[in-house]
């Protein structure tokens, strides 16, 4: 069985910035709830990756 990981936790969201889990929670919330609003499912402390890029950093991953 394959094992894909294409979720960042809000632990590595605060590993990434080097900022605290609490802030990382806040980010990976308001960002859930951007996709949310486009009419995603979301999982709480979570983020897609390539959403994470091309928000944060403007470029789209591969693949993805």
């Amino acid at each position: 069985m394959a094992s894909y990981n294409y979720m960042m936790s809000a632990d590595e969201v605060a590993q990434e910035l080097n900022c605290s889990k609490s802030h990382a929670y806040k980010l990976v919330k308001a960002m859930n709830k951007e996709l949310a609003a486009q009419g995603y499912i979301t999982m709480a402390g979570r983020i897609p990756k390539a959403f994470w890029a091309k928000r944060m950093y403007g470029y789209e991953i591969a693949g993805n």
